[in-house]
C-alpha cells in the first residue's frame, strides 16, 4: 500500500478516535453546574442543555444542543452558535460564555449535581 495512502488513513482514524472519544460516556460534563452569580448550565446525555447565564448583569435562558471536540464546547442557540475553550479541575468547569451581540463573561462553575 502506497506509504501516503496509509498515512491518510492512520490521520483520519486518528481524529475519529479523539472525536469520540472526547464526549465519552460517562461525559464529566453530564449534571448541573453552578456559581455563586446564579449562572447555571444543565448538561443532558442526550447532548441537550439548559443554561441561565448573566452578561453584564443581564441574565437570559439559552437551550439547545452542545458537542464537544477535545477542549472546544459548541453551543447551538436560537440565532447559530456559540463555541468556547473549558476545563473540568476537580469539580469546576471553566469556561467564557458569550451572549448574542458578543459580551462575554467567564464562568467557574461547581458541578453540583449528575
Amino acid at each position: 500500500m502506497n506509504k501516503k495512502i496509509l498515512l491518510k488513513i492512520t490521520l483520519a482514524l486518528t481524529l475519529c478516535m479523539g472525536f469520540f472519544s472526547s464526549c465519552y460516556s460517562p461525559n464529566p460534563m453530564y449534571g448541573k453546574w453552578s456559581d455563586n452569580s446564579g449562572n447555571i448550565i444543565t448538561f443532558n446525555p442526550d447532548l441537550s442543555y439548559s443554561a441561565t447565564i448573566s452578561v453584564n448583569g443581564i441574565s437570559k435562558q439559552y437551550s439547545g444542543n452542545y458537542s464537544c471536540i477535545e477542549n472546544v464546547l459548541v453551543f447551538t442557540r436560537e440565532n447559530g452558535s456559540m463555541n468556547t475553550e473549558w476545563d473540568i479541575r476537580g469539580s469546576i468547569m471553566y469556561l467564557t460564555w458569550t451572549n448574542n451581540i458578543g459580551q462575554s463573561t467567564y464562568l467557574s462553575l461547581y458541578h453540583i449535581s449528575k
